[in-house]
């Protein structure tokens, strides 16, 4: 090996970039045409883009399409690559975000929505809302709805509860359910009450245990998760719930 080639080699190791054959000095001119057509094109599909840095990447061959724990995921068998990416294409669209969507929307024929825990007036607009007493975005968001509420814009709480995040969830969503007056209980804990024993009763566990089961065939894996008008809203997003609020206020008062 040639003292110069050596040198390059140790360099190359150093900075931990990828390293051609030795036996290629020169980088293949097919593949240069080809990487700088590659970044012309995406120079001019997506012009916001500042680009500072173009090269191969390590996915290889095609690349597919799963749903998995409620979320995309793509797989390139080739390169045995696993992508937990949000795809757009060049209308700026998210992609990704829509299969997610449709995904959910199939798997909510499989909620009972009957046997949901509710919160909130009959004649409201409803949600299906999976929520967890010891998370603080949970907790701003029955925030959030009581202060809609006293804006004159009340939503009915389809509630899940979901238990296998934090440790005490399961008893505490088991203390709201076995309580006397439940809606009290539930925006006691919410609020940030911690009784110093927690209410128990068959039918509050049985409660939980079923709802753990409908959490993990739908794939919720955090909390809040939101469901209105058949669009899932991961995490507490405001400016998406009051889209929503807006939306059905301007369709009721649009009625005869």
């Amino acid at each position: 090996m040639r003292a110069n080639s050596i040198v390059r080699l140790c360099a190359a190791l150093s900075l931990g970039v990828a390293i051609p054959a030795l036996a290629q000095e020169r980088p293949d001119p097919a593949l240069a045409a080809a990487a700088e057509e590659a970044q012309q094109q995406l120079q001019q599909t997506f012009t916001n883009l500042t680009i500072e840095d173009f090269g191969e990447s390590p996915v290889k061959g095609p690349i597919y399409q799963a749903s998995a724990g409620g979320r995309i995921i793509y797989y390139a068998p080739e390169s045995e690559h696993l992508l937990f990416a949000a795809v757009y294409d060049r209308n700026g669209l998210n992609v990704t975000a829509l299969a997610q969507d449709a995904a959910a929307r199939r798997k909510l024929a499989t909620i009972d929505t009957g046997k949901a825990f509710v919160l909130g007036p009959a004649n409201a607009p409803s949600v299906i809302e999976f929520t967890d007493p010891d998370c603080p975005y949970c907790r701003a968001l029955d925030r959030f709805w009581a202060a809609k509420a006293a804006e004159g814009k009340p939503v009915r709480r389809l509630i899940f509860f979901v238990s296998g995040i934090h440790p005490e969830a399961a008893a505490k969503a088991e203390h709201i359910l076995c309580s006397p007056d439940r809606q009290a209980a539930f925006k006691a804990i919410y609020g940030g009450a911690a009784p110093d024993v927690l209410r128990t009763c068959p039918e509050g566990a049985a409660k939980v245990r079923a709802d753990a089961e409908v959490v993990g065939k739908i794939g919720i894996s955090g909390t809040p998760t939101i469901i209105a008008d058949g669009k899932l809203i991961s995490g507490f997003q405001q400016a998406e719930l009051e889209t929503f609020l807006s939306e059905r206020k301007a369709s009721r008062d649009a009625r005869p």
